[in-house]
């Protein structure tokens, strides 16, 4: 069952979603399509909004008289929500250049990959550390931060990239590189791929 299934279904809240999703629309002209009440309408894009699914896109005047009418549509971080495919194409590409580079070659490239996604962080090193750690929370990591000895250890539980993993284990060090360039820290990559999904584990110190 995909995301937006599990999620809307054929609810009045998914409904409204469909309608957006086709092009930006205000309150009324919702509430036409649909034969609902503005106010029955304006609750469900109150929700909508808190979920992070809507947003207001602008405003339209129609005539010289009174305010003009906001106009909703789908927000732009929400337009990934609505579709499966992200996960099974980052595996076939990594999949496809790891049939035509060798390991160090391919190392190369998932280890630029994680200096595009690794996001600058200041502060101590334990405030980068725990920035890291938000960040791989933030992609779907559901990491937590465990003080060692040596330094610190980001555990996650599943992992964001489970399913790539899977397809190539080296996909790792992708994100081991994103910890080293947020925390500025030496990383070294533990994690279990012997479950599925694997379980992150990346050991941090300074």
């Amino acid at each position: 069952m995909s995301w937006w299934e599990n999620h809307f279904g054929n609810s009045t809240r998914g409904r409204i979603v469909a309608i957006l999703r086709r092009g930006w629309r205000s309150v009324d002209e919702i509430a036409t399509v649909l034969g609902l009440t503005d106010n029955a309408v304006r609750a469900h894009i109150a929700s909508l909004e808190r979920d992070g699914v809507v947003a207001a896109t602008g405003e339209r005047r129609d005539g010289s008289v009174g305010k003009p009418a906001t106009l909703y549509g789908v927000a732009a971080k929400a337009q990934t929500m609505f579709s499966s495919a992200y996960a099974p194409a980052l595996s076939a590409v990594i999949a496809e250049l790891a049939s035509r580079h060798s390991g160090k070659e391919l190392e190369s490239v998932l280890r630029g990959a994680g200096r595009r996604l690794a996001k600058p962080a200041s502060g101590t090193f334990a405030e980068r550390v725990g920035s890291a750690a938000a960040l791989l929370t933030e992609l779907g990591g559901d990491a937590d931060l465990v003080k060692t000895e040596g330094g610190y250890e980001i555990q996650g539980h599943g992992c964001a990239l489970g399913e790539t993993v899977n397809c190539c284990a080296g996909t790792c060090c992708m994100v081991e590189q994103l910890l080293v360039e947020v925390t500025g820290g030496e990383v070294h990559e533990q994690c279990d791929r012997s479950q599925n999904p694997p379980q992150c584990a990346f050991r941090i110190s300074e």
